[in-house]
């Protein structure tokens, strides 16, 4: 199959011909899968970088190795018209069409938490983030109430509980900043809005989407109240560190129907990560999650601790897969240096360490290595544009084809182009849905 020249949006005559899928070779029996996933790598070229992208420039030799004696391609993770999250992308990912499948995002982390919804109950994520007046203008001015920390969050989340709670509404204590507020029996058709999409700017027009549900919104600003006279945040502010001043409700949902992932692809899987979405994926489709101490959702967590934990997983499991939110974050945050650092982390102390002991375990492997969407830098919010990825097969794939550096631009260079992430499980797998 021939190359083309590189395109910005994803061609769909070039599309992976399905065809191609149904021809796939067989895996040897006892083949192990490690899915891979530098949440929000991705991103546009940079002038600061030359134009290049901070994949270009980082050390990545694991994940080059990966695209060079394997394959290097491009897939569509984000379906039409629907948000480009981690949420939405990582079901597809797991084989699962959000299209068909996604319900919102508060349900999947509910599940993560061992939350038991009722039909009419409805999950939204709770950020607590840092509001701030500039002029008659509030300014989204953290997303994330500066990292606060778990012990931090905590307690506030049980001040709001304690005078604002009520039988219909609570909040779930979570890791750091990412909590669940159930609202039993509430409504779920509010237009919400993901607070890292609001960085830097005025969110009147956001905060005024909650008058349509007064009961809701009571609860909001009582939190608020709350948390404005709370030690913990007047300490943070005698400290110079953001506040946590407000709580902020979005990605509500219901429970989504999502049959297990050992039915659908006759594997049995399990999942690692530190954050309540992917864990929440991996417990409604009746997947192992692995607890790894240390792992923070941050560019301290613990990169080495995941990939123990995974190959221990693989010896009574078929599929891991190892998530790292690091590259995320610091993205939304719009560090350039912190977004280069935690590409390097993630390729020496994830991939490059899978790859040296990945042996001790198995000699018939596949790894796939990809983003879940992009997280540009000049954006600091997920773009829905094609993501790369490369897919290393230790029993197809002995020769180096050429020096790849894994990256967007090799990536779209490619013939390989998968239109969804169920798609690209399919190839990545070798094996057609069983349901």
């Amino acid at each position: 199959m021939g190359r083309r020249k590189k395109k910005e949006t994803l061609p769909q005559e070039e599309v992976f011909q399905s065809k191609l899928l149904k021809e796939i070779s067989p895996p040897p029996k006892g083949m192990k899968y490690i899915l891979l996933i530098g949440d929000g790598m991705g991103d546009f070229p940079i002038k600061e970088l030359k134009n290049k992208t901070p994949l270009e420039v980082a050390i990545t030799p694991g994940m080059d190795f990966i695209a060079s004696y394997g394959e290097i391609g491009i897939c569509q993770t984000i379906p039409p018209n629907m948000h480009p999250g981690s949420d939405v992308a990582i079901m597809g990912l797991l084989g699962y069409p959000p299209e068909e499948k996604y319900t919102g995002r508060g349900p999947i982390e509910a599940a993560s938490k061992g939350i038991e919804l009722r039909p009419e109950d409805v999950a939204y994520r709770c950020n607590l983030v840092t509001i701030q007046f500039e002029g008659k203008d509030l300014i989204m001015e953290d997303y994330s109430a500066g990292h606060i920390s778990t012990e931090e969050a905590v307690e506030l989340i049980e001040a709001i509980n304690r005078n604002a709670g009520t039988d219909k509404i609570e909040i779930i204590p979570g890791v750091s900043y990412r909590h669940i507020l159930i609202w039993r029996g509430g409504s779920g058709g509010l237009q919400t809005y993901p607070p890292h999409d609001l960085l830097g700017k005025s969110i009147w027009f956001a905060f005024q989407a909650y008058d349509e549900e007064p009961y809701l919104k009571e609860f909001i600003i009582k939190a608020i109240e709350i948390l404005e006279k709370h030690p913990i945040n007047l300490r943070r502010k005698l400290n110079n560190l953001p506040p946590a001043n407000a709580i902020w409700p979005w990605g509500q949902g219901r429970t989504p129907e999502i049959e297990p992932f050992f039915e659908k692809w006759g594997l049995k899987g399990a999942v690692i990560s530190a954050v309540d979405l992917v864990r929440g994926l991996g417990k409604l489709a009746k997947m192992t999650i692995i607890d790894v101490p240390g792992a923070t959702g941050y560019i301290d967590t613990n990169y080495e601790g995941k990939v123990d934990y995974a190959l221990e997983a693989l010896k009574d499991h078929d599929f891991v897969l190892i998530h790292v939110e690091a590259p995320d974050e610091v993205s939304h945050q719009g560090s350039l240096e912190l977004k280069i650092k935690a590409i390097n982390e993630f390729d020496r102390r994830v991939v490059r360490y899978l790859l040296e002991r990945i042996n001790e375990v198995t000699k018939k492997y596949r790894i796939l290595v990809c983003c879940d969407h992009l997280t540009p830098i000049s954006i600091r919010t997920h773009s829905a544009k094609p993501v790369p990825f490369a897919i290393f097969d230790v029993t197809q794939h002995k020769k180096k084809k050429r020096d790849i550096k894994f990256c967007e631009r090799e990536a779209f260079q490619s013939p390989l182009i998968f239109k969804s992430g169920p798609e690209l499980t399919q190839y990545f797998l070798q094996r057609a849905p069983l349901i």
